[in-house]
């Protein structure tokens, strides 16, 4: 024996462009026995039939999810969104405030997988990136372990805007389609076989996808932690210039746990090694190189162009006075110092966020010295490693062992109080 569900006091319906033609009959059935409708302006226009009061969805979300919840009370109330309400929509915002149990969700295909229907392209291996009202910062970073992506743009972020940022980060080996006005009259599918030529077209409309895809079918994502040597980098020569060595580095990272979103200091930053890694390994989130010679700065910029680490930004300036702007970091790294190790440190310590990590590497016995000093001061206790590493050289016909400056590693982490933690049971 089967119960009847009693009908929601909120429906959200996706429509596409095509209006009641792409609705199912349980939707229209849900508009027509409404006595509230909301919606955009374009949206509340596909159904002139309707006769009870029609709400536009404008500007101030929170003032019209308060009218909403309110009028749900004593009315049934459906609201349009485009395409999939739980996707990038107002469904999550409207169940969010309501609650599950009063919302009642009727799912459109969304624009992305209109978008790739229209393509004949399959996308259960793709990632989907809103980049509607949101920065562009990022976007190169963040396709890097993908082959298959799909684009929600903006006017601040059209595809032919997006095309000339990926340029700018060395991006060329990508296929272009642009899908325009998805499922409605002016619906256009174009490809473009360079982001070069996407970069120069000018005559794409505001409702569009972009999708990107690899254009050598046997690309392979990247390692993780790919471990790049110290001649991948651009450098201050002679030598092998203010670089973090290539063992150094892996273990500094290590010690990080960087997590895929995490915001980054690499203070003392020198060619942006330790800096442009963070970001591979922090796709998602936001890195600063922290440098204070005016060449450093330059070569900084210069290798995130190569690696195509747009989530790395470039500040020239003495730490700690450098980092007095910065957002608060979840990790910090500490190449460097200028003679203020114990400011820096201390700062690190102060702006860290609970459970966050400080890595310093100490090459003299000094700076040793005053970051074990500060550590201490503050009750913590450091892990601290010695690394003396020796690389294999050539010599004549044979193999030698040549020795790295040895190198100390501090990493701590700074505690969670139980206000900012799990409450205590006591």
């Amino acid at each position: 024996m089967s119960t009847l569900k009693p009908r929601r006091a909120v429906t959200v319906i996706g429509i596409g462009d095509d209006g009641c033609k792409g609705l199912t009959a349980r939707a229209v059935d849900a508009v027509m026995t409404a006595s509230i409708l909301v919606g955009g302006e374009r949206q509340l226009e596909f159904f002139p039939q309707f006769e009870g009061r029609r709400i536009p969805i404008k500007s101030g979300l929170t003032a019209l999810l308060e009218e909403i919840a309110e009028l749900a009370h004593e009315h049934t109330i459906c609201v349009l969104a485009s395409g999939d309400p739980l996707f990038y929509g107002i469904g999550s915002l409207v169940v969010r405030k309501i609650g599950a149990d009063s919302v009642e969700i009727i799912p459109h295909p969304s624009s992305i997988q209109w978008a790739f229907a229209r393509a004949g392209i399959s996308h259960d291996d793709a990632i989907a990136i809103s980049l509607h009202g949101r920065p562009r910062t990022g976007l190169v970073a963040r396709l890097r372990r993908h082959k298959k992506i799909a684009i929600l743009t903006d006017p601040e972020n059209s595809p032919s805007t997006l095309a000339s940022h990926m340029l700018q980060f060395n991006q060329q080996d990508w296929r272009a389609i642009v899908c325009e006005n998805l499922s409605g009259p002016g619906e256009r599918i174009r490809t473009f076989d360079t982001l070069q030529s996407l970069a120069d077209c000018n005559d794409i409309g505001p409702l569009n996808v972009l999708l990107l895809i690899r254009s050598n079918p046997n690309w392979q994502p990247p390692a993780t932690l790919a471990s790049f040597p110290e001649e991948a980098f651009a450098k201050r020569m002679p030598k092998l210039g203010l670089i973090t060595k290539r063992e150094v580095r892996v273990l500094s990272l290590a010690a990080l746990h960087l997590r895929p979103n995490a915001v980054v200091w690499d203070i003392g930053a020198g060619s942006g090694s330790v800096a442009i890694e963070s970001a591979l390994l922090a796709p998602e989130g936001r890195v600063y190189a922290i440098e204070v010679d005016p060449e450093g700065v330059e070569i900084c910029n210069e290798n995130i162009r190569s690696f195509g680490t747009d989530n790395v930004t470039v500040i020239s300036g003495r730490a700690p006075a450098a980092c007095a702007g910065l957002e608060s970091p979840d990790a910090v790294f500490v190449g460097g110092s200028k003679g203020s190790m114990e400011e820096i440190v201390s700062l690190a310590l102060d702006r860290l966020t609970p459970g966050g990590r400080l890595v310093v590497n100490a090459i003299t016995l000094e700076n040793a010295g005053e970051v074990y000093r500060v550590l201490r001061e503050r009750n913590l206790t450091p892990d601290v490693l010695m690394l003396q590493a020796s690389r294999a050289v050539p010599l004549a016909h044979y193999m030698r062992y040549e020795a790295l400056n040895p190198i100390q590693i501090f990493s701590v982490e700074k505690p969670v109080t139980p206000a900012e933690g799990t409450p205590s049971c006591s």
